[in-house]
């Protein structure tokens, strides 16, 4: 049986359409929490981090060569319930997003004008809703402008 070159390339095609169509709701269901994350950031707004955040997740970071760490509460407990001074040149962007099943990897980035962070986030699906479930951060210099 001979196979042309074409019909190979539509069979890759289709071979990995599938999945990533498969894959587009759940990366919609990843954004839509992270959504939430930066809206907390951009609004002061707790709730937005309530809503990103599973009741139980942690928030990690090393300061001083020790482990420190938050609970989502006591992290949306710090909102200030109303936008930075400086909001309008603040950044935020999603650097890539993995998923498996019902759990994903995020890696995000705030660039804010007087500093840095990059924030690997873990999320849960859990009852038909994806979560942040852990948070690891670093802080850094802020980019240069």
């Amino acid at each position: 049986m001979k196979i042309s070159i074409n019909m190979l390339a539509a069979l890759a095609a289709i071979s990995v359409a599938a999945p990533l169509r498969a894959q587009a709701p759940e990366e919609a269901g990843v954004r839509a929490a992270l959504d939430h994350y930066f809206k907390g950031h951009e609004t002061g707004d707790a709730n937005h981090f309530r809503k990103a955040f599973h009741p139980d997740a942690k928030l990690f970071s090393v300061a001083d060569g020790k482990l420190a760490q938050l609970t989502s509460e006591e992290y949306a407990a710090r909102a200030s319930g109303k936008p930075a001074p400086d909001e309008a040149q603040r950044k935020r962007s999603v650097d890539s997003i993995d998923i498996t099943g019902d759990a994903a990897v995020a890696k995000v980035v705030l660039d804010y004008p007087s500093v840095k962070f990059v924030d690997y986030m873990s999320l849960h699906k859990i009852d038909g809703e994806w979560r942040i479930t852990n948070k690891s951060f670093q802080r850094l210099p802020p980019t240069p402008r």
